[in-house]
């Protein structure tokens, strides 16, 4: 996979309708879940994109420094195409985050907000649940840090 890390304002008008597109299709079209997307915090966030050998957009994250989304730095959207679910795609996606995270905000905790059903992915990377169970958009979800 190739990455790119960039922020809002270096986007291309392509790049955002892919990031975009890509991010209806899982998370409202998929989980069938209708909320508004653009929340207001992506020109807050650097967003980063792995393409696959052919330049599609197939995995997806924002990043945020501290006291954007959460009190600490945080990932967010995070994405992968059906297409390259169940290849480690996941997982070198949340690895590449932390690693962006850290370059671009410090060493500090990273926060996120997990589907509860994905508890088990988070906490192999040495996320650690921090929070009570919580309904988002009718789904549920828990807070997540990773310390270290």
């Amino acid at each position: 996979m190739r990455w790119q890390a960039v922020p809002f304002e270096a986007l291309s008008v392509t790049e955002l309708y892919e990031l975009l597109a890509l991010r209806q299709l899982v998370f409202v079209v998929e989980q069938t879940c209708a909320y508004l997307d653009c929340d207001g915090k992506d020109p807050l966030a650097t967003h980063l994109l792995g393409r696959n050998d052919d330049g599609k957009l197939v995995a997806y994250a924002r990043l945020f420094p501290a006291g954007t989304s959460f009190a600490e730095a945080s990932i967010g959207r995070v994405i992968t195409h059906p297409s390259v679910r169940r290849t480690g795609a996941g997982r070198e996606l949340m690895r590449e985050a932390i690693a962006r995270t850290r370059a671009l905000f410090g060493d500090g905790p990273i926060h996120i907000g997990a589907q509860r059903y994905l508890e088990k992915f988070y906490g192999e990377l040495g996320f650690e649940v921090a929070s009570a169970p919580y309904d988002e958009d009718g789904i549920p979800h828990v807070e997540m840090l990773l310390r270290r």
